[in-house]
Formats: structure tokens, C-alpha cells, sequence
């Protein structure tokens, strides 16, 4: 079992307040009852109810580049084998899936980007392979033989985003940690210039510390306890096929889905993305726009999904559709994670900005907190994901000194 899981940390006597019950918040918990904080959740609507319930569990590490999200992804896919073992009678919940990724690309230029990714990645310890015309075949017959390079990464995984939040929020419930769903922050608790913990629709509640996990609307919340940062909703449609006999056996993605994940265009962006689930369905995806909090299913994204998937696989032509879905992801400009305290507001940390990588990052994310907080070095220098960089501090302010409420 990895040593980090196990060691022993200085949180006890802690007071830890999350805002927000989706996985980030969730593994939070988790995380910091395990490591000797005394934990209370506040969820302004149901666990795992907003970004957590529209999401495809993704776990990877094909789809990053050589920097330290890359690096938080390899130390969260080290973790979540760990935490799932140590889940126990949950773990079923979690339907962990180390499936492994395919990367194919479809153009003579996107074979020359995807060689020259996965070499980088390489460098930076990521396992993967390239796979010649029959290993592909063998590897995923359905998909198209139009392709002209393909990557294999055995380290993707994947979970089910609801299941997996529940199952870690149950374990920090059972290790005494206080879950309050349908209670909202309306205001921050000052003293002496510190937060000190948050009015609610519930009441008044205290800590010691205050971890900002709301996800997309972490913004908005950040606004409330006059920290503000550049946190903006970015909605992604996946469509769900009918239930399939095995045909889809790893994540499959055409390497443009890299540069779509990247892009800062605040337009329809979308690649082809298409994998299996353990109940039968496929899950199409995917696609990134910036809209606000405009929650309407538009035409043009599933189109757009439903195009590119078939082209990827083209026996999706004969299968229907079972539904759609989309959801919000909290987007930060200069694509990093937001992780640790902010300097304008002692007492206030933040974890959010992972996009639609939230899922796989949160377990890492746990950790780095969990370590930061007991005042204990990682194997992340938690800094290359703070609050105060020009990305996500847009116009700095002075700790306020005001009492609002007690």
C-alpha cells in the first residue's frame, strides 16, 4: 500500500469546512478524516448532484503533457488503486475500471502531433506504446481502419463519477465526518481579518479552515467570501448509446481531443471520443463550449459528437441513441488546477479549476491539500497550483477586517 496513505500527519484538532459535495469534496472528506481533521461538509444541493453527475469518470494520463498536472494525474493514478482497496465493502460502488486508452489519429498531421506527444510523455515516465495496423485490430475491432498512427496507454482508468464520490463520502461519514446537503453558503465569518467559517441557510458554521471545492460555481462562492477567482463554468455533452454487447473494451479518443481539452476558444470545440461502461451503454463524447450557466442541450454539440464517434467507429451507424447529457466543468484559463490556500484571506483554501479532469485529479488533490494543511512537503510542489497567479487572481484585494457575522 502506497506510504502516503499511511503516514501520519498533524491534522488532528483541525476543523475543515468543504463547500461543495461533488468528488473533489468528496475525496477531501475522505482524505482529511483519514489524516486526523475533524471534517463537515455543506452542499448546497444533493452529494455528487452538479459537475460529478454529468461526467464519464475519466482517470487519465494520455491526455496530458509534460507539466504538473501531468504530474498530479501519475501520482492520483498511483492513489486510486489504494483508496479503492481501502474502501472495502464500498468499493464495488466505485466500478474501478484500469481499462487502459487508445489514441488513434485519423490524419497524416495528427500522427506527426500524437508521435511527438507520446515521446514527451515518455520522458516524463507515462506508459505507452505505439500499436501497429493488426494490434489495433486485435486491440479494438469496431474501430476504423482509417487511421494512421495509434498509442496505447495502459494506465487510463476509469470510474463511475457518482458511485465513486458516494463510496468516499460514506467512508468519511462512517469516520465521523458531518454531511449537510441543501445548505448554502450566503456569507463569510470574519475575524481579525481571517475566515473563520460561513453563514449558511443552516446557520452559522465555524472552522478552522474553509476549502472552497464548489466546482464551476466556485467563482460565485469565491466572490461571496471576497476572495474572487477566475473560475468560469465550461459545459461538455456526451450522448449514451443503447445498451451494446461488448464492443468498445478501452477509452478510445482521436488525438484532436488533446488540443480541444487545451484550447482556450470559447466556441463549439469537439473530438471523438467513444468508450464502454460496465452496465452496456457506449458514451460518446465530446465537447467543450463556453456558454455561462446555460443549461440547454444544443443541437449542434450532439451533432457534433455523434459525427465524429461515427466516423471513429463506424458500426455506431446501426445503434440508437438512449439519451443525452451535459454538465459544467470549472474552467481556469491557463488550464491548471486551483490547490491550496489563498494569501488575500487566511483561513480560506481552494480546490477546484481540474475542468473534466476532476475526477481522476481528486484523490492527488486529497493529498496535496491534506499535506499542505499538516505542513508537510510532497512529491508536488503544491505552488505550481496557486491561487495567486494571473490566471485566476484578476484584480487582487486586502484582506477585509470586518466582522460580518457570528
Amino acid at each position: 500500500m502506497t506510504g502516503a496513505l499511511l503516514r501520519a500527519t498533524s491534522l488532528r484538532g483541525t476543523d475543515v469546512l468543504i463547500i461543495g459535495g461533488g468528488m473533489i469534496g468528496c475525496a477531501l472528506a475522505d482524505r482529511l478524516i483519514l489524516d486526523g481533521a475533524s471534517v463537515r461538509v455543506c452542499e448546497r444541493g444533493g452529494v455528487a448532484s452538479g459537475t460529478t453527475a454529468h461526467g464519464e469518470g475519466n482517470v487519465l494520463v494520455s491526455d496530458k503533457g509534460p507539466g504538473p498536472e501531468l504530474a498530479l494525474a501519475q501520482l492520483s493514478r498511483r492513489l486510486w488503486p489504494v483508496v479503492v482497496e481501502r474502501l472495502a465493502g464500498n468499493a464495488a460502488a466505485v466500478e474501478w475500471e484500469p481499462k487502459g486508452g487508445l489514441v488513434v489519429a485519423t490524419t497524416d498531421a495528427g500522427a506527426i502531433a500524437l508521435t511527438a506527444f507520446a515521446s514527451g510523455q515518455r520522458d516524463a515516465g507515462v506508459r505507452c506504446e505505439h500499436l501497429d495496423a493488426d494490434q489495433l485490430a486485435a486491440a479494438e475491432p469496431a474501430l476504423t481502419r482509417d487511421v494512421c498512427a495509434a498509442v496505447y496507454y495502459p494506465e487510463d482508468a476509469q470510474v463511475q463519477p457518482a458511485g465513486a464520490a458516494t463510496a468516499l463520502l460514506g467512508s468519511a461519514i462512517a469516520a465521523g465526518a458531518v454531511v449537510e446537503t441543501r445548505c448554502e453558503v450566503t456569507a463569510p465569518l470574519i475575524q481579525g481579518g481571517r475566515l473563520i467559517g460561513v453563514q449558511t441557510t443552516r446557520g452559522p458554521r465555524h472552522a478552522d479552515v474553509v476549502i472552497n471545492a464548489a466546482g464551476p460555481w466556485s467563482g460565485a462562492v469565491s466572490d461571496l467570501l471576497g476572495a474572487p477567482i477566475a473560475i468560469k463554468p465550461r459545459r461538455g455533452d456526451v450522448l449514451i448509446t443503447a445498451p451494446m454487447p461488448p464492443t468498445v473494451f478501452h477509452k478510445v479518443y482521436d488525438a484532436d481531443y488533446v488540443g480541444a481539452v487545451g484550447s482556450s476558444d470559447a466556441a463549439l470545440q469537439s473530438s471523438a471520443v467513444v468508450e464502454s461502461t460496465r452496465g452496456g451503454p457506449l458514451l460518446l463524447g465530446s465537447s467543450r463550449r463556453q456558454c455561462g450557466f446555460d443549461d440547454r442541450i444544443r443541437p449542434d454539440s450532439l451533432a457534433a459528437i455523434a459525427r465524429k464517434a461515427l466516423r471513429l467507429c463506424p458500426i455506431l451507424a446501426d445503434v440508437a441513441i438512449m439519451r443525452a447529457y451535459g454538465g459544467f466543468r470549472p474552467y481556469v484559463d491557463d488550464h491548471l488546477p486551483v490547490i491550496g490556500p489563498d494569501p488575500r484571506l487566511p483561513g480560506l483554501w481552494h480546490a477546484t479549476g481540474h475542468e473534466g479532469a476532476g475526477i481522476g485529479l481528486s484523490v492527488g488533490t486529497a493529498q496535496l491539500i491534506s499535506s499542505a494543511l499538516a505542513g508537510q512537503v510532497d512529491e508536488i510542489d503544491i505552488a505550481a497550483f496557486a491561487v495567486d497567479r494571473p490566471a485566476v487572481i484578476t484584480c487582487p484585494i486586502e484582506p477585509s477586517t470586518e466582522k460580518v457575522s457570528r
